[in-house]
């Protein structure tokens, strides 16, 4: 029969048995992405009014701001309908479209993240070659190479899966697409898609995480030859905000990775909490930790209170 060879569309997971929790999962959901859209869009049009914020840092907080907006954007709506309208299907094209952009828009993010460390890592230990090397210039430059190497590692992805055959269950682990969840659908040999899969994580998630580590030890070598514990706290300070945003980043998605290695036999909710987490908590945890680090992203935000305060 080729309608099962060719599925018309997969079934995403809602939390079986709790269907009376799909209203106040989706009120949730929602408020998690209102603050995650809202927090983001404050932080890109701060950084786009306050001049002093036009430097490198800054400009790479943007590029996250921007790459978790598309990213809860691409799934957080489709979760919406499901739990809302109890909408469950999604077409075949629209799950490997949603399932490069997610893993896309990851890999960006990891990039990112690492010319943050890079920055930071020019600041604290050549500071005198910091702002000659990493010019403005030079960041858009880094913000185009991030977005060529997420979609030259992960365009594949999506196509290995095109002409597999699937049959039998089409439901999902999550309310939206990735990539090890589609292919343990198939019902065929997986074994080019797996290898590819795993040596892009690799070579992108698994290289970035450990250049960050990396750097952070030759920050943490320069601080601790520091003289002063005063010098040393306030220079390492510096590098809060990112070591967070980092954690934000990489713990749910390895979280994620384990739950999918070795948490088959678990509840269906634990697969759905860990994809929800993966998703919206560094979009809406990344503002929140900057306007907090950020003096000139507090006050930008106070004048905005104060200046909505007034008019009304």
């Amino acid at each position: 029969n080729s309608s099962d060879l060719s599925p018309p569309s997969f079934i995403l997971a809602s939390i079986p048995g709790l269907e009376a929790a799909h209203f106040c999962m989706a009120i949730l959901l929602c408020s998690m992405y209102i603050l995650a859209v809202t927090g983001n869009c404050v932080v890109l049009f701060i950084v786009k009014m306050e001049i002093s914020l036009h430097v490198p840092m800054y400009f790479f907080l943007c590029m996250l701001a921007a790459i978790d907006l598309a990213l809860s954007t691409s799934t957080v709506p489709r979760a919406l309908s499901l739990y809302w309208f109890n909408s469950t299907e999604i077409s075949f094209s629209a799950c490997l479209v949603q399932m490069f952009l997610i893993h896309t828009l990851s890999a960006i993010e990891s990039t990112v993240l690492l010319a943050m460390a890079v920055d930071r890592y020019m600041a604290i230990c050549h500071p005198l070659r910091h702002a000659a090397i990493l010019t403005n210039a030079v960041t858009v430059k880094i913000g185009l190479v991030a977005m060529a190497r997420g979609v030259i590692f992960f365009l594949p992805l999506p196509l290995l899966l095109l002409p597999l055959p699937f049959c039998s269950s089409r439901v999902l682990s999550h309310s939206f697409c990735l990539h090890q969840d589609v292919m343990n659908l198939a019902c065929a040999n997986t074994t080019p898609s797996v290898v590819y899969g795993l040596t892009a994580i690799l070579l992108v998630m698994g290289l970035d995480s450990v250049l960050i580590c990396l750097s952070y030890i030759l920050i943490l070598k320069v601080v601790l030859s520091l003289a002063s514990w005063k010098e040393r706290l306030k220079l390492f300070s510096t590098c809060i905000a990112h070591i967070c945003v980092v954690l934000a980043f990489y713990v749910p998605l390895i979280g994620l990775s384990v739950v999918h290695r070795f948490g088959k036999d678990l509840a269906p909710l634990v697969h759905i909490t860990m994809g929800n987490i993966y998703i919206l908590v560094p979009a809406v945890v990344n503002p929140i930790i900057y306007g907090v680090r950020t003096k000139e992203i507090q006050r930008r935000i106070l004048n905005l209170i104060h200046i909505c305060k007034d008019r009304t």
